[in-house]
């Protein structure tokens, strides 16, 4: 029987209808005469108060609230990849072919093509038993992505009947599960999923693998690991987006979900002009053969705005289950927050902090702690790793969302804006900035590239510490009065800081740099600044120990010597030595 109810009231994005006491909290309905699509947020008595992910200009009081009997949920399945929904799944390409450069009122829950025929790999006999979890077939979604064909959480039981091989849509049923009680389960290429209810899974696993960005500053400094988390926050114009495109483009993993909530329109065109001409540098295909891309932009309904980040991560979660590693980027979830400041204004709730709900910190710790390394339902090991952007108003990194935020990630890169108006980028302070996966990866990192590798990258970071603190004293009294020893610290600064820790996302050669280059070009700045100080302690002057062409030719090697050939770092190193013992043996003579 089909519930209905009636609008008594609109305020923008939120309307409240009367005959709700039979609706449920969180029910996906469909509002006034376009069935606008909604989602029931609040049921007091038989008044219920609904957030309209449509614009609501037009709606009248006296019009029906429509039930679906179900929860706000996406359609998984082939033909994700590749795509650009909005906020609630709805293909953007699709609609402008429907609607023109508008989404159309009342366009409906469109979402993944229903026709487009997929040729599917049936995997399973008749009298197979199947548990949730279980892949019963494959599907080529692109030429990087094979999309795994599963059974749904919570369904278990010996297959009856499939499917012949062929090419079918997603509605067509492959195979039929009977279980124990008799009951049959039809089994399509595609599942229904509640967004804000996280997808199971047999276990989580420790994190103990980095996510390889080919971003030094992240790689050595302030690594990411797979399954973990991570906050950028920063003022306007110092390169959160940037950073987050850097990280969609090159990390290492299998699929990236990436999602444009409530930035500008201009900023999603870009990553649409940008990603299908970037190749994968592990696989020479376009990127976009491993990417989703969901935008909700700043002119796009701001209720729509707060769904996003939850079809974001349902998406990667699904992924997940199929065994694959996903990142999400969120850019940015400050207006993910202003979208729930606005709803929760309409609904005259108590406002906490700056006007943010009192329940901002728990929506935040929702987030990301669907985060995780795990044992997916058919034992697989897989990931789920959430990069979110902050913007934070004139770069206070105090404001309420930048301090929760802080509470539920292990990584803080936190954007300066001096560094990016210096054009230092990724401006990333490495004074204010953190990684709570150094620790828990050194081991990874002492397998894999080098014993050495953490001792140097905290040697490094006390030297930068050091020439902060020197810094104050240099713009009081000048470089001159400091000891050749504390100078050095300042030259050796320079060069970890313009030659290592600052990479030009638009060099050929630097955009992307492997972490066994990365290791190599640590272990020079670090033997240079060895040699150096030999000759200091010898008591030769820094004007002397300063070589202006050896340390040039350290400092510009990330752009001198390709990533596939590290002989000139080898070359380097020995004119390093050259030129210092002929120094040494010219003092001590």
């Amino acid at each position: 029987m089909v519930r209905h109810g009636t609008i008594v009231f609109i305020n923008g994005p939120v309307v409240r209808a009367g005959n709700m006491a039979d609706f449920k909290m969180r029910e996906m309905v469909m509002v006034g005469n376009k069935k606008l699509i909604g989602e029931v947020i609040s049921i007091e008595g038989d008044e219920g108060t609904i957030q309209v992910y449509e614009e609501t200009e037009g709606l009248k009081t006296g019009e029906r609230v429509i039930s679906t009997g179900k929860p706000l949920s996406l359609k998984l399945g082939p033909g994700m990849i590749g795509n650009i929904f909005d906020g609630i799944e709805r293909p953007l390409k699709k609609i402008n072919d429907i609607s023109g450069s508008f989404i159309d009122e009342g366009i409906g829950l469109i979402s993944i093509d229903e026709e487009k025929k997929w040729e599917a790999k049936i995997l399973v006999r008749e009298g197979e038993v199947l548990n949730e979890g279980d892949v019963f077939g494959e599907v080529q979604e692109t030429s990087l992505i094979i999309h795994r064909l599963l059974v749904p959480p919570g369904v278990r039981g010996r297959v009856k009947w499939i499917i012949d091989q062929g090419k079918y849509n997603i509605e067509e049923i492959l195979v039929i599960l009977e279980d124990e009680s008799g009951n049959e389960h039809n089994l399509k290429m595609y599942q229904e999923w509640a967004v804000r209810t996280p997808r199971p899974v047999n276990e989580r696993l420790p994190i103990d693998i980095p996510l390889i960005t080919g971003q030094r500053i992240l790689d050595i400094f302030f690594p990411i690991a797979k399954g973990g988390t991570a906050a950028i926050p920063g003022g306007f114009g110092t390169g959160k987006t940037m950073t987050q495109h850097q990280l969609a483009k090159w990390s290492d993993a299998d699929i990236i979900v990436y999602i444009g909530c409530g930035e500008r329109g201009n900023e999603m065109t870009e990553v649409l002009e940008d990603f299908p001409k970037l190749i994968d540098p592990k696989t020479n295909k376009p990127i976009m053969e491993r990417t989703i891309l969901i935008a909700n932009t700043s002119n796009m309904p701001v209720a729509a705005r707060e769904a996003s980040i939850y079809t974001g991560i349902t998406m990667a979660e699904y992924f997940r289950d199929m065994g694959y590693h996903v990142a999400v980027m969120a850019d940015s979830t400050s207006r993910w927050a202003e979208a729930l400041r606005e709803i929760s204004g309409r609904l005259e709730e108590m406002p906490a902090e700056e006007g943010y709900p009192a329940y901002l910190p728990s929506r935040l710790a929702e987030f990301y702690e669907r985060a995780g390394y795990v044992k997916t339902l058919n034992d697989e090991e897989a990931s789920v790793t959430i990069i979110g952007a902050v913007s934070p108003a004139g770069g206070d990194f105090s404001e309420p969302v930048t301090e929760n935020t802080k509470r539920y990630v292990n990584a803080f890169l936190g954007l300066d804006r001096k560094l990016a108006y210096a054009r230092h980028y990724p401006a990333i302070n490495w004074l204010s900035s953190y990684s709570g996966y150094i620790k828990i990866l050194q081991h990874w990192y002492r397998e894999n590239i080098s014993e050495d590798v953490i001792d140097i990258r905290n040697k490094f970071m006390e030297i930068l510490h050091k020439e902060n603190k020197l810094q104050e004293i240099v713009q009081l009294v000048g470089e001159d009065v400091l000891p050749d020893d504390q100078r050095l610290i300042l030259e050796i600064s320079k060069v970890i800081k313009i030659g290592f820790l600052q990479q030009n996302a638009f060099h050929k050669i630097d955009t992307y740099v492997p972490i066994v280059k990365q290791y190599k070009m640590l272990k020079l700045i670090d033997h240079l600044y060895k040699r150096a100080f030999e000759g200091i302690k010898k008591g030769i002057p820094i004007s002397q120990i300063k070589d202006r062409k050896i340390f040039n030719d350290v400092t510009k090697l990330k752009y001198t010597i390709p990533n596939d050939n590290l002989s000139g770092i080898q070359r380097l190193k020995e004119e390093i030595d050259q030129y210092y013992d002929d120094l040494l043996e010219k003092y001590e003579q």
